[in-house]
């Protein structure tokens, strides 16, 4: 009783110093205690006819959860897709360092699906619309059901992944349940805006995506190019915690270069060089094809999914999108090294993925990837221009490849594996929750 006694005044607090930072109207006290005290009802989550019990199954497994009684974390996003990238590994990757490292932590994953479902692995999907042309992604329709899923899980912390509804149904579910909300910014949305839609879409998107993440009660970027983007937008008090990378997945011991060489049908004396990921415009793809073929034999440029839909090229090898990472970290290891030429890249998790395989990374002197890549673990060009790009590749090879390869493993082992990079945010959790169950595993006692 005491107990939650002190987690409601702790939730009163919370909304009351939320109300002044983002200067709304602050709750009357009946306000506030009905906010806090509120039981989320099946009626507020049905979407359309016909999903009342696949909803109602959902929502009960969702409640069995909250039996538990130890401090949860959820995570929410729409960057997550039988497809997607990095931030779905990161997300699954928290997950089973979670279960590992910090037993006195519960943890939800809720994101898009087909169809409501909860999962025995804490993973929740709940119904939402793909989006066309949009490689397996799904936009959830209404913010305020998702902050009342979100709200049902009863959550001691909240991470929001993206600026969306899910983003902005995570901050309804903090005010609701008086549960701090973080903020991971994975991306560059403006950035994004001005690439397909021209330089007008920039400052709206811009300025909504400030309003948005001025909201959290902590920013957290994944390199200094998104935090400047953040702070150039208006965003305060942001801090920055890099990806990591799973080192015993992405290992140089899996290298076969034979292996590889024979699947492709080239001979030894071929140059591979390998991209892996989505086809997405911002990636330059094009850049890349357009180098390899300046660049002439005896280089190949092998693209792993993200040849997906586009004609045959000369010098360029399209192989099927992997969903095995250890069938990925096996090709990327069996090449001579990594490519990426997307000068606008938040992070670049593969990029690090391909590091800790052993492989040079020839990158652009721009974003995200210019703050992993020097001349230690690879080669930066000077920007995205093809003739740039292709000088990089070439002035990469004259030098040690293999003792490039080394150094990019050595660093990622060293600043990247994921239990330094966990560590790290669950301080974050730690501060900005007061639950001392994220700064250390179950059973060590932590002293005042």
């Amino acid at each position: 009783m005491v107990k939650s006694r002190l987690a409601t005044v702790r939730r009163v607090r919370r909304i009351q110093k939320r109300s002044i930072r983002t200067g709304s109207r602050p709750p009357t006290e009946s306000e506030l205690l009905s906010m806090v005290g509120v039981q989320v009802e099946e009626s507020e989550l049905r979407l359309i006819p016909g999903l009342d019990e696949e909803v109602s199954e959902t929502l009960r497994r969702l409640r069995a959860s909250t039996v538990d009684a130890r401090p949860r974390l959820v995570d929410t996003t729409m960057l997550y897709a039988p497809r997607s990238g990095g931030v779905k590994r990161y997300l699954l990757s928290k997950k089973a360092w979670l279960e590992s490292h910090r037993p006195g932590v519960a943890h939800s994953l809720v994101v898009p699906g087909p169809r409501h479902e909860a999962g025995d692995d804490g993973v929740i999907k709940l119904h939402a619309t793909k989006l066309p042309f949009g490689d397996g992604y799904r936009w959830p329709s209404s913010v305020r059901r998702w902050g009342a899923w979100l709200a049902a899980l009863e959550p001691s912390v909240i991470e929001a992944g993206d600026p969306y509804t899910p983003g902005q149904g995570a901050l309804e579910a903090g005010q609701r349940a008086g549960c701090p909300v973080v903020g991971f910014c994975h991306s560059d949305p403006a950035g994004l805006a001005a690439l397909h839609f021209g330089e007008w879409a920039k400052k709206p998107v811009e300025k909504r995506w400030a309003q948005l993440f001025s909201q959290f009660d902590r920013v957290v970027s994944p390199s200094r190019f998104i935090a400047r983007r953040l702070e150039e937008a208006g965003v305060r008090d942001i801090v920055i915690r890099p990806l990591g990378v799973e080192i015993d997945t992405f290992h140089p011991d899996r290298r076969d270069r034979a292996w590889l060489l024979k699947k492709l049908d080239l001979p030894d004396s071929a140059r591979l060089l390998c991209f892996a990921g989505r086809p997405a415009r911002e990636k330059n793809i094009g850049v890349l094809i357009e180098a390899v073929q300046r660049l002439g034999a005896p280089y190949h440029l092998v693209l792993v999914g993200a040849g997906a839909g586009m004609p045959a090229e000369e010098r360029v090898i399209s192989l099927p999108y992997e969903a095995n990472p250890k069938v990925v970290a096996k090709i990327i290891a069996s090449c001579d090294a990594f490519v990426h030429a997307n000068d606008k890249e938040p992070f670049g998790l593969i990029v690090l993925e391909a590091m800790a395989c052993g492989r040079p990374v020839v990158g652009v002197n721009a974003g995200g990837v210019a703050e992993t890549v020097d001349e230690t673990v690879g080669q930066l060009a000077r920007s995205a221009d093809p003739g740039d790009y292709a000088e990089a590749v070439e002035a990469l090879f004259r030098r040690d490849i293999e003792a490039i390869g080394q150094a990019a493993r050595a660093r990622t082992v060293d600043r990247f594996a994921w239990n330094r990079v966990f560590e790290d945010l669950c301080t974050v959790y730690a501060d900005v929750s007061g639950e001392a169950a994220f700064a250390a595993p179950a059973g060590i006692r932590i002293l005042p």
